[in-house]
């Protein structure tokens, strides 16, 4: 009843779903030279051979399945691989990491209409589905096509769980038409399953296999040369409410740690001019690297509202406060600090990284914190002792190392979806 219901909504609903893209447009919300791509129309030609699409909601998701497109175009002769997201930001990011083999497309919108115009044209063999985005139309029109679909990393919180439990009969049909299902952790697995995926299974987290963030050696080099030792804290993917957390206590510890650099990383850096207003409000002097402003002596914090560059920062910085996280939005990934010698410190709002988060609280490897005060207690204990600050980070390192055979896992449960792409004449694929 409410797979009719929601395509009924979603057809008559055309008018208002126009107006909501045209508002995201005109906010920079979507691509206005891609645009079409959300609307099923596609920005290139279908390459020959198999496609398999891989499908992720955004930045984080779809840097979790790199190594896994990395291997595949690696090891499946003339395979091509798709990668849909639905934002700008990772759109870009994509552009710069995708292996040769592999391309990115805006993922349409799910209407019908939409759906099939991007089907018809890229007629995927294999649709890989990562984490936790389950568009009714877009899962049910391929599975009408008799196109294999595998969940991977599959993620329900428990707060998404509640809801689902509210449309059980939608939720079961939906991951009924997934071949497989690869939870992200024990716990989402368990979920899965009581939502219907019966044969879901828990093999690693593919987080785990994520490398670490890039970063441009010689920039690194420079950053290094100009701080000299300076001692340096970080706040990570912060949100809007965190960065003023961050400067207020960058002002009540400036004096007990003289030369003290705060250097901020927004999760959208088109917000960084509106960040160092507000800062330079506080009474503290603000630099921001999109405005090629330089760090000087009396700079009190650094903005960094650039894309990409998040690895840069965490190497230079040892300690890393990570953001989404003092806000009750979920958090973000701790792993990306973890593996490139930081102490983190996060707060208690991380419902979409429990399991990881468990696990380096346990091991050592981060502060909890709750609040403002104790994040600035966080941030100049790490300070003062330089020691407690390597056997965090030491930590952290090896906590990031324990599922390094997640890749080949999940590689392997892949296999007999695989194995017809490997035999397929090029000639014939997608037909």
């Amino acid at each position: 009843m409410m797979l009719p219901l929601y395509r009924l909504i979603s057809g008559i609903g055309a008018p208002a779903i126009g107006l909501y893209l045209a508002v995201r447009k005109a906010r920079g919300k979507e691509d206005p030279d891609r645009f079409a791509e959300r609307l099923g129309r596609p920005g290139r030609e279908r390459p020959s051979g198999p496609l398999i699409w891989t499908h992720a909601a955004s930045i984080g998701e779809s840097i979790s399945l790199l190594p896994l497109i990395e291997r595949l175009v690696t090891e499946i002769s003339g395979v091509s691989v798709l990668v849909t997201t639905g934002t700008v930001t990772s759109a870009r990011l994509m552009a710069e990491r995708l292996p040769e083999g592999a391309f990115h497309q805006y993922v349409p919108v799910d209407r019908v209409p939409c759906v099939r115009r991007f089907l018809d044209h890229w007629r995927p063999d294999l649709t890989l589905w990562a984490e936790s985005e389950f568009w009714p139309n877009l899962i049910t029109e391929t599975v009408a096509r008799k196109i294999p679909m595998v969940l991977i990393n599959g993620r329900i919180s428990p707060w998404s769980f509640s809801g689902w439990q509210r449309f059980g009969g939608l939720i079961k049909r939906l991951l009924e038409g997934f071949d497989l299902c690869l939870g992200q952790t024990e716990a989402d697995t368990g979920r899965l399953r009581r939502l219907g995926a019966g044969g879901a299974k828990y093999v690693g987290n593919l987080k785990f296999a994520v490398p670490p963030l890039p970063a441009d050696g010689e920039m690194l080099s420079k950053f290094k040369k100009g701080l000299g030792d300076r001692p340096l804290w970080l706040a990570a993917s912060t949100h809007p409410g965190e960065e003023e957390m961050a400067a207020r206590v960058h002002r009540r510890l400036k004096e007990a740690f003289s030369g003290l650099l705060t250097v901020i990383v927004p999760r959208h850096p088109d917000r960084g001019s509106e960040i160092a207003t507000r800062i330079n409000a506080l009474g503290l002097t603000v630099s921001r690297r999109s405005a090629g402003d330089a760090i000087g002596p009396d700079t009190d914090v650094y903005v960094a509202d650039t894309l990409g560059e998040l690895g840069l920062f965490y190497r230079l910085a040892g300690i890393a406060f990570v953001g989404k996280s003092l806000v009750p939005l979920g958090g973000q990934n701790l792993l990306e600090a973890a593996r490139l010698d930081c102490a983190i410190v996060h707060g208690p709002h991380m419902m979409n990284f429990e399991d990881i988060t468990e696990r380096l609280k346990a091991a050592g490897a981060s502060i909890e914190i709750a609040d403002e005060e104790a994040l600035e207690a966080a941030v100049a204990r790490l300070l003062a002792d330089p020691s407690e600050r390597d056997r965090m980070a030491v930590a952290a390192d090896a906590l990031a190392a324990a599922e390094a055979g997640v890749l080949d896992a999940v590689f392997a449960e892949l296999q007999p979806f695989l194995e017809p792409l490997s035999r397929k004449d090029a000639s014939h694929a997608g037909t």
